[in-house]
């Protein structure tokens, strides 16, 4: 007799206005976790599955697959790369009672409350953008500007930023990006004096024009273009872009080695892996850990996050309490500071490493 697979739900951006790649990419990961979990005898014995929904970068649609597969009855939730959108699936797991370990959203305040059905892979957006603006600072832009547009995230961004800047004596110019053409964004930006801009806006739209429109603006010839959320991260920036996307640092969430783990997975992943694919890698590693020691119930696996301890691709996988995190938290998450090599737009350089 064959025993019922042990089921995950996975949520994730398939589909425009999402940022797709970001989303195969972490589906990629889980389907190589999951196929080496079950090569190695799955789980007591059962088969690991994923059952994976589309959010489309829909807060509205992310709950509606909560709702699904909760009543489905997966054992655990993962996934979801948008912070909004985690926001809102983070909130319906903890009234729904359902585990959910949340692979790539860095948004602080994932969850209104402290919460222990909710635990997060990647680092909180205040740990990584302060690094970001610290850098940039010690690169000597004290001056910046932000291309913003309406979001809880990139608003949360922008008010780390400023803060950041301010208490060193720095300036924050904020330009809306959604008001804005290209053309007149840059008009403004001559105008405000700043030595770097960032993009805190959507990719492809309204990012690649905008770059496109800086780049062939003599006026802007020695600004510093930056993408803290990872813009330049995908294939698809380079493909749009070409020479224009490179020397544009953001934030990617790599060691500068990866563990031996890490090494194989990079090498059986078909195409040339961004971060988000180490991210669902390990978030199913981990939870493979749990239903191991605890089987599919709900409770025992909520209950087990400050228990984990787990290698993974990046790093040794373990969840504290953190000031200012409502969730379970991996502290020690690798951060690096990149960009696309202007010489050869393919390969990245490592400007800074925490």
């Amino acid at each position: 007799m064959t025993l019922p697979a042990v089921q995950i739900g996975v949520v994730a951006p398939l589909s425009r206005p999402g940022w797709v790649e970001a989303g195969a990419n972490l589906v990629a990961g889980m389907e190589l976790a999951v196929r080496d979990v079950n090569e190695g005898g799955g789980i007591a014995g059962r088969t690991l599955e994923l059952v994976v929904r589309d959010t489309a970068a829909d807060p509205v649609k992310a709950v509606a697959a909560v709702d699904e597969l909760a009543q489905l009855g997966v054992a655990a939730l993962a996934g979801e790369y948008h912070s909004v959108v985690a926001h809102a699936a983070a909130a319906r797991v903890d009234a729904l009672g359902v585990p959910f370990l949340c692979s790539s959203a860095v948004l602080d305040a994932l969850t209104e409350e402290p919460t222990d059905w909710v635990a997060r892979i990647a680092p909180p957006q205040s740990r990584g953008w302060r690094l970001y603006a610290d850098y940039l600072l010690v690169a000597g832009h004290s001056r910046i500007a932000v291309a913003a547009q309406p979001s809880v995230y990139w608003a949360t961004g922008t008010g780390i930023l400023r803060e950041y800047f301010t208490e060193r004596g720095g300036t924050v110019i904020e330009l809306d990006a959604s008001a804005l053409t290209p053309t007149a964004l840059c008009d403004e930006l001559v105008d405000s004096g700043a030595t770097a801009l960032l993009l805190l806006v959507g990719h492809p739209e309204p990012a690649v024009p905008i770059v496109k429109a800086v780049r062939r603006d003599q006026r802007l010839a020695g600004i510093l273009l930056g993408a803290p959320a990872g813009q330049p991260e995908f294939a698809e920036w380079a493909e749009l872009l070409g020479d224009d996307g490179a020397g544009i640092p953001f934030l990617r969430y790599l060691p500068e080695h990866l563990t031996p783990l890490g090494v194989r997975v990079r090498e059986q992943l078909p195409e040339a892996p961004s971060f988000v694919a180490f991210e669902g890698y390990d978030t199913i590693t981990v939870l493979a850990d749990l239903l191991r020691s605890h089987g599919p119930d709900r409770d025992r696996i909520a209950a087990s996050w400050p228990t984990v301890d787990v290698d993974g691709t990046r790093g040794k996988i373990q969840f504290a309490r953190v000031p200012g995190i409502t969730v379970w938290q991996w502290p020690t998450t690798p951060i690096q500071i990149v960009d696309r090599d202007p010489a050869a737009p393919d390969r990245f350089r490592i400007l800074h490493t925490a």
